[in-house]
């Protein structure tokens, strides 16, 4: 299965919700779900909409939890098989998600999205404990740090991205120093402190039927 090259925005718009894949355009007017409220993409306006079976409730959740991480669905499919041996499923299918490096990226504030965090990854911009590291599904450990690497060219855009995250607030699980754009994985977040609205229950029986 290929990565999908389309519209972010149709995504959202099809989850009716914001899923925050275009960056700054998210917290702004232009964001498409609010220009054009109750408007889904593949379906006439005035047509009444099909109630979807509870498999299909199952399966909307669980694409867009995985298209808001960004991860294709053999990927995602290994995570939930590595979070189905812990005792909450739902809470380390999360916890495993929150911890791949271009997430981290992302949730530091260094990058406007999780797509544009995961090209600075690939792309060599950023440090794992001092070390060079461009696979963005690198999972990172508490107590790791992630650092711009010196000299980078995109230092200027990784500042603005930061200045305009910290505005709105850096969550609590990673510690940043906006001065040297470095910063730590202090530790795994908790589902409570995920202010997602994400059903995880629906993804953990999508995979269970």
């Amino acid at each position: 299965m290929a990565r999908y090259r389309g519209p972010a925005c149709k995504i959202c718009r099809r989850a009716k919700e914001k899923l925050f894949l275009k960056g700054e355009r998210c917290y702004t007017v232009k964001c498409s779900i609010e220009a054009r409220p109750g408007i889904i993409p593949g379906f006439q306006p005035t047509r009444r909409l099909k109630k979807l079976s509870n498999y299909g409730v199952q399966l909307l959740e669980k694409q867009k939890m995985r298209k808001m991480y960004g991860v294709l669905e053999k990927q995602f499919r290994k995570y939930y098989d590595m979070a189905k041996k812990h005792p909450v499923t739902g809470e380390a299918l999360f916890q495993i998600l929150e911890s791949r490096l271009d997430n981290l990226v992302f949730r530091m504030g260094f990058g406007a999205s999780r797509a544009q965090a995961r090209q600075f990854v690939k792309h060599g911009h950023f440090l794992l404990n001092g070390k060079k590291a461009s696979i963005p599904s690198i999972m990172v450990k508490p107590g790791d740090v992630i650092s711009l690497k010196e000299g980078s060219k995109v230092s200027k855009k990784v500042q603005g991205n930061y200045v305009n995250a910290a505005s709105r607030g850096i969550p609590s699980w990673v510690k940043v120093d906006g001065t040297k754009l470095e910063g730590s994985y202090t530790n795994m977040p908790s589902r409570d402190s995920l202010e997602l609205d994400i059903q995880e229950n629906l993804v953990v029986e999508y995979y269970s039927r």
